[in-house]
């Protein structure tokens, strides 16, 4: 069950089912692991993509997308070792110390929401199209690095 979120940490507006159907044909486009569906095809909540192979000792792992109509969003990566992190675009209510602005990234292990923890991501785009090639490329790197370390560090992706 998902934790509760403080009302200023919360995604605003309704889901974007127009962006997520983008968000799915660029992440079937990039990236060959990948396989993306709505969870809902008429009414949306998220966009899951399950991928054929996971970071590090992963074997497979999925990520969740949640984009809305006021341009707020969430890609949220997790696989079966327990390894979490997640890129968010919305407010945080100046909670997070290292991310001034709304853009921001929950490092692994565990997507931590310690203030001291968030960082400011290095997707600093806001069109859906571009955020979802920013995070097929920061995943695909690490990937290859076999390393969660290329996954918020390059300056402003793709």
């Amino acid at each position: 069950m998902p934790e509760p979120q403080h009302e200023a940490h919360a995604l605003r507006g309704a889901t974007d089912r127009p962006a997520l159907l983008a968000i799915r044909d660029t992440v079937e486009e990039m990236e060959p692991l990948a396989t993306a569906r709505l969870d809902d095809y008429i009414n949306p909540s998220a966009l899951e993509v399950e991928l054929a192979d996971g970071l590090r000792d992963a074997d497979e792992a999925r990520l969740d997308v949640t984009w809305t109509t006021r341009g707020d969003y969430k890609y949220h990566y997790t696989d079966p070792t327990g390894v979490n992190l997640r890129w968010g675009n919305h407010p945080h209510d100046g909670d997070y110390v290292h991310a001034t602005g709304p853009e921001h990234y929950h490092p692994p292990p565990d997507a931590s929401s310690d203030p001291d923890e968030v960082e400011a991501s290095c997707i600093t785009q806001s069109p859906e199209e571009l955020v979802t090639r920013a995070v097929c490329k920061l995943w695909r790197v690490a990937y290859h690095a076999d390393s969660y370390a290329p996954l918020n560090a390059v300056s402003n992706p793709p």
